[in-house]
């Protein structure tokens, strides 16, 4: 053997065998297969990171609704409340809450219909919640007859119940 042909064999894949290159076709494939696999992670983590700002946005606008809660739930004058409210809020919103008192047949206890209105600044309208409980305040008690007249309605009802003569 000559020296020639001996360098030539040892170059593995000039003679067709041995290590070979990939073709074209082959690279454009794992290209396409590498792209569109990016793409769908792109866009789940894009879904993603609009889902923890929606959370976000949601838990502000809670937060905002329990302190206008607590304001009306702390606030011992009915006329105060019956006029509303509104404040500004950390994040730089305007919230409006408002209140309806409806008397019940308890003495001292009242049904409120509660109103809170946050401005959204990704949507045109504000998110408006409306929740209704129920409060035992002897200080809203306007009518001291009024007051009477329940307290007596519920003693009768009472002594009713047990089979006793009301008093």
């Amino acid at each position: 053997m000559s020296a020639p042909d001996q360098s030539r064999a040892e170059i593995p894949g000039r003679d067709g065998r041995g290590v070979r290159g990939f073709t074209l076709i082959e690279v454009l494939v794992a290209l396409t297969i590498f792209a569109l696999c990016a793409i769908v992670l792109g866009g789940a983590y894009m879904n993603i990171l609009v889902s923890y700002a929606t959370v976000s946005r949601g838990e502000q606008i809670n937060e905002d609704v329990a302190y206008a809660r607590s304001l009306v739930l702390t606030e011992a004058d009915r006329t105060k409340l019956e006029q509303g409210g509104e404040f500004d809020t950390a994040g730089g919103r305007h919230v409006r809450w408002s209140v309806d008192i409806a008397s019940t047949t308890t003495a001292d206890l009242f049904t409120v219909t509660f109103t809170c209105e946050i401005p959204d600044p990704d949507q045109s309208e504000s998110q408006k919640r409306v929740q209704t409980f129920t409060l035992l305040r002897p200080t809203w008690s306007i009518d001291p007859a009024e007051r009477t007249k329940l307290r007596q309605d519920a003693k009768t009802r009472i002594y009713e119940l047990q089979g006793k003569v009301a008093k």
